[in-house]
């Protein structure tokens, strides 16, 4: 099981002004992000302090951050071999074009990404599209800017077989992330990932299970069906009440789902979210695969993230939906002892740059600036815009960070 570490008051004050700063409300806590990886295989150190005491008529909170597709492609990979040698350091570095994002990542109580393709030998050969597999470096990255577990089962899951399965995980394992969604043994697939986090009011750590599933795997057949998991609604509820059982006092749903390029949900996305945030042991959901924004909506009285877009790629033909993303954040309250709701969900768009250097582009932050040049401010304004048009298409309640003050 993946506990973070507990942040220290200074860490955790420092966070909370860059958020106030960039206008990002509910964005409480702290990454362990910075500790040092782990050995392959081994999880981060558990904190030996003992639990913070919550002051008399305080309710804890927490925020859980979701990202996109980390896609790699040749050009996304090319341009991690040149930050690396621009650094003085040989093979691949993709940590400065995660840059922009990273404080809101680091903010985060707990920050969930999504790998979507699978991970090559660390002096490869590397394949791009239709069938992926990507320098391995990546893990370390996904460690570094700030995210703690990664959802593994999409549509290129088997691109490279049961020995891409093994290579992302042990990647992820080495780096100090959590996974799910896929897995080396049946007995690994039955595992829960739960992860201890760390209230910024204190308190015991609050367990939260995540769930990993995907549609398919663009026709390629799993030799045993647990080397992955394929979307199956009783499974996926079945599921969530073992990990509530198992102690889990949230438990968040990564799906890969819906159809590509198209920025509304379709009627099985609508019909399943409905299905599965009707069950009391299902809290939140975090879509991928559609490679563009989707809305956010309530069902259920539970939110849904239909599509969250690109955090990370550079497809053959490179247009504005394909370079957008969201990084939707929500803010979990504790109603009584173990039970929580969603009490604020907020979106972060974020914005693929390819020239000079690809990088992905805290929109808010960087539009809150007073150096940004005009003509770069008119294109990520117009990102901006356009993804704030499709979260509330659905016309939700959603505060879409701008970079401008409220």
């Amino acid at each position: 099981m993946h506990r973070r570490l507990r942040e220290t008051p200074g860490k955790l004050l420092a966070a909370a002004a860059l958020v106030a700063v960039l206008g990002v409300s509910g964005c409480t806590g702290g990454s362990a992000a910075n500790s040092p990886a782990p050995a392959t295989g081994a999880q981060p150190a558990a904190s030996s302090a003992a639990p913070v005491a919550v002051a008399p008529g305080v309710k804890r909170t927490l925020t859980i951050l979701g990202a996109g597709d980390e896609l790699l492609h040749p050009e996304v990979w090319t341009q991690g071999h040149k930050d690396a040698a621009a650094d003085g350091k040989s093979g691949y570095d993709f940590d400065p074009i995660f840059a922009s994002v990273r404080p809101a990542i680091t903010a985060a109580s707990l920050a969930i990404c999504h790998m979507e393709t699978p991970l090559a030998p660390a002096g490869g050969p590397y394949q791009g599209y239709p069938r992926f597999s990507v320098p391995p470096q990546i893990a370390t990255t996904m460690h570094d800017i700030g995210y703690d577990t990664c959802s593994t089962a999409s549509n290129h899951t088997l691109d490279q077989g049961t020995a891409g399965i093994k290579r992302t995980l042990d990647a992820l394992d080495a780096a100090g992330v959590a996974h799910t969604g896929s897995y080396r043994s049946q007995a690994d697939s039955k595992k829960i990932d739960m992860i201890e986090v760390t209230s910024p009011q204190g308190g015991a750590p609050v367990k939260v299970a995540q769930l990993s599933y995907t549609f398919g795997f663009n026709g390629l057949k799993r030799p045993q069906p647990w080397v992955a998991n394929q979307t199956d609604a009783t499974a996926i509820l079945a599921a969530a009440h073992r990990a509530k059982q198992a102690g889990a006092e949230i438990v968040v749903l990564s799906i890969h789902w819906g159809v590509e390029y198209d920025h509304t949900p379709n009627a099985d996305q609508k019909s399943l979210a409905a299905k599965l945030l009707a069950s009391p042991d299902l809290d939140l959901i975090l879509g991928c695969h559609e490679h563009v924004v989707q809305p956010i909506a309530k069902v259920a009285g539970k939110w849904v993230a239909y599509g969250m877009g690109n955090q990370v790629a550079r497809h053959a033909e490179p247009v504005n939906d394909n370079r957008e993303g969201i990084m939707p954040e929500f803010t979990f309250t504790e109603t009584f002892a173990g039970h929580w709701v969603v009490t604020t969900a907020a979106v972060i768009p974020t914005w693929v740059s390819l020239q000079p250097a690809i990088r992905v582009i805290d929109l808010p932050a960087a539009l809150a600036g007073k150096n940004l040049p005009a003509d770069t401010r008119k294109i990520y304004q117009g990102a901006l815009d356009r993804i704030t048009r499709y979260v509330d298409s659905l016309g939700s309640d959603v505060k879409v960070m701008s970079g401008i003050p409220s």
